[in-house]
This record gives structure tokens, C-alpha cells and sequence, in this order.
């Protein structure tokens, strides 16, 4: 699929699970908004990047695969925050210096609609199907997500039409609670971020002009 661009995002993502060679950390660009908001917490996260893919590469893949696992309990994101990806067009959530939790993207279809893309870090059983519910700001959304092989590991996906009115629940000022079978509850903390990618990912495409 094509991607579409938001404003500020650089470089490549590897998004790659499993692969244990060391490499140098992905150092993600937090948004100049959340500043402010991350300044109590400046002095604790100093040394340590953001969630980023990079840290995807270093997860073992036998606990990727999640065959014969109990639930899983819900992680701790009291701490966690939202920043751009390395790719453009993808935001992450998750605690700094650690393998995100969700990540968000906006993508195109074969047919140009624009499209939301959800990834739920987590094992999943293999051909599973969901619903990976969020509350919060007002909205209640239940997204279907699917077990999707990436070439490693079963991961949860989805994608949504990036003008459906459940997006919503992403575009508020208050935390969410996004849950999802076997995968614990995450509450989503605040940030712009998410409500600034769906915006854009909704704006039409530049008519492109023919060379020539």
C-alpha cells in the first residue's frame, strides 16, 4: 500500500521482530507539543529514547509468538508517551526506551481511500480474530483487528476508513482505555499526535501534475 505523509517524520522504519544484531538506537523525534507535558518527567527519561521500532528488532521470538501463553496482564503506560515513528505517516506509544505497545499509521489503499493502521504489540494466536475496543472523550469504538503473520511473529492489525466517525476516540484531550482480548487493557495517555495523523491522513492527496 502507499503511504501518506504527516508533517515532521524522517529516516526508515525496520519494523522487523525477532532479529537480536545489535543496533544503533533509533532515536525518535518527540513533537514539539508534548514538551511541555514531558517536562516532569525530563530528568527520568534523559538517557533513554522513546518506544521506537528499533527496539521491535530486539524482541525474542519465542516470546513474539505467544504459542500457549496465558493473557497477558495489563502493562503499566503511566509513563508511556506518544512520538513519530521513524517512518512517515506512523506515531508509537510506549514507555522510553522500550518496544511500543501500539502503533498508529496512515496508509492508501489500492483504490486511494485513505486508511488507518493499527498494530497492537502483542502475541496473538495464529488466524485470530478481535475486537480491540476504545473508550474514552465521549466515543466508545470496537475496531476488528486480526492476527497477521509480519514474516516473524502473529501481531494484532487492523485498518479503518481514516474518515470513520469511531476514529473519534483518538482525537480527544483525555486518556483512553483501548482493550483487547489476551492482550491486558492499555491506557492511552494524552497527546495530539494521534488526532494530527488522522486529520492529515483525511485531507485528499495533491493532485499530481504530469511531466511534461
Amino acid at each position: 500500500m502507499e503511504r501518506r505523509s504527516i508533517p515532521d517524520t524522517r529516516a526508515e522504519d525496520n519494523s522487523r521482530a525477532g532479529d537480536r544484531r545489535p543496533r544503533k538506537p533509533d532515536m525518535l523525534r518527540i513533537a514539539p507539543s508534548l514538551l511541555f507535558a514531558l517536562a516532569a518527567t525530563a530528568a527520568m527519561t534523559a538517557c533513554k529514547p522513546p518506544a521506537t521500532d528499533d527496539y521491535l528488532e530486539r524482541v525474542d521470538l519465542a516470546e513474539a509468538t505467544g504459542a500457549g501463553r496465558a493473557p497477558l496482564p495489563s502493562p503499566d503506560t503511566s509513563k508511556a508517551v506518544w512520538a513519530d515513528s521513524s517512518t512517515a505517516g506512523r506515531i508509537l506509544f510506549g514507555n522510553p526506551a522500550e518496544v511500543p505497545y501500539l502503533a498508529l499509521s496512515c496508509e492508501a489503499s489500492p483504490t486511494g481511500e485513505p486508511l488507518i493502521r493499527i498494530i497492537r504489540f502483542a502475541a496473538a494466536d495464529a488466524q485470530a480474530k478481535a475486537l480491540f475496543a476504545l473508550v474514552g472523550n465521549g466515543h466508545i469504538a470496537r475496531i476488528p483487528v486480526d492476527a497477521t503473520w509480519n514474516g516473524r511473529a502473529w501481531l494484532w492489525e487492523g485498518t479503518i476508513p481514516a474518515d470513520d466517525p469511531k476514529l473519534e476516540v483518538l482525537t480527544g484531550k483525555r486518556t483512553i482505555t483501548a482493550t483487547l482480548p489476551g492482550a491486558g487493557k492499555l491506557d492511552l495517555n494524552p497527546s495530539p499526535l494521534p488526532a494530527l495523523l488522522i486529520e492529515t491522513c483525511r485531507k485528499p492527496l495533491a493532485p499530481q501534475i504530469p511531466d511534461g
